[in-house]
């Protein structure tokens, strides 16, 4: 702030406890920043979307747009009636490898003792041990084959990717879905807010720049995150972040209010503008006494703590403001 600015705010400080007659103060301009009105919209910092790893019915679906959910936790379960089918025509045909290894066990067990009393061959011997052998490998295939089977079969549960909120869900329980298909979409690390700026104002962004968010009529500051180099449709795309922003609805939309250039403005103390009738005036000192003239009162700026209020017509530079106090209407 200059000097004559902070001159002037001393003395309208000090006007409302002088009577009459105090010292008169010559309105100066100050610079101002300038803001520019946006609407910005909540996003999730992370939107995964949860995928079914297998083929099949949806036959249960647990997850509602809005629920929060933790990391890992079960959504949805697929089922593949097709599964059931290979385990059970696996399980068969190891039930029948077993039963040609128990014969070839018994007719090795044999050939051994026929061996020992020298009524066999080693050849035919050998020949019923690599029987052996090979019915046991195709049993551990087979239990290998059903291992695989079964896991697909677990893989019917979706999980939640992460801990957040769930966005949406685009499916129906009893719906037929394919691998890869989107069952539910999460959001979570928490939110942020994207903001679409004209391209005019692109070079005034600066990550880091102080904002102001408006919620509930209420206004917050946060901080200009990341300002993108892309500029697509006339716009340029911005993240602000927030601290405790709200991420019950993705999507909402928020004004956001960013500092794009400074101005030259006539301010005066907020507690110095007197409303009567509708309309807002200021203490002015003229030639023949003080007088209330009527102000047009733009953007309330706070300047070193203290609430002024921009006059956007009715005062001039060089015009001698006096407090509002006990004067007459111009």
């Amino acid at each position: 702030m200059t000097r004559a600015s902070a001159l002037i705010l001393s003395a309208f400080l000090s006007s409302a406890a002088l009577p009459v007659g105090a010292e008169p103060v010559t309105l100066a301009p100050v610079t101002v920043t300038e803001w520019k009105a946006v609407y910005g919209t909540v996003e999730a910092r992370d939107r995964i979307p949860a995928r079914a790893r297998i083929g099949g019915t949806l036959v249960a679906l647990s997850a509602a747009e809005g629920d929060l959910v933790e990391a890992g936790q079960e959504l949805a379960r697929i089922v593949d009636d097709k599964l059931d089918f290979q385990l059970a025509a696996l399980a068969a045909q190891k039930e029948a490898l077993a039963a040609q290894l128990a014969n070839a066990g018994a007719d090795l067990q044999r050939g051994e003792d026929l061996l020992k009393n020298g009524v066999t061959t080693t050849q035919r011997v050998d020949a019923l041990r690599t029987q052996v052998d090979v019915l046991t490998g195709q049993i551990a295939s087979l239990d290998a084959q059903a291992e695989v089977v079964a896991q697909q079969a677990k893989e019917g549960v979706v999980l939640a990717p992460v801990a957040g909120r769930v966005l949406d869900v685009p499916q129906t329980k009893g719906a037929v879905v394919m691998p890869g298909e989107v069952v539910a979409v999460v959001g979570g690390g928490g939110t942020f807010l994207r903001i679409a700026v004209p391209e005019r104002h692109a070079s005034a962004l600066k990550a880091g720049d102080a904002i102001r968010v408006s919620e509930g009529g209420e206004d917050r500051e946060g901080r200009l995150a990341r300002v993108y180099p892309l500029i697509e449709g006339g716009r340029v795309v911005a993240d602000v972040e927030i601290e405790g922003l709200p991420d019950s609805f993705v999507g909402a939309r928020m004004l956001v209010r960013l500092p794009v250039g400074e101005r030259e403005a006539l301010l005066v103390p907020k507690a110095d503008v007197v409303t009567r009738a509708g309309l807002d005036f200021v203490g002015v000192q003229r030639a023949d006494g003080a007088a209330l003239r009527t102000i047009v009162p733009g953007e309330a700026q706070v300047v070193d703590g203290v609430e002024m209020v921009e006059v956007i017509s009715g005062l001039s530079a060089g015009d001698v403001v006096v407090p509002a106090s006990e004067v007459g209407h111009e």
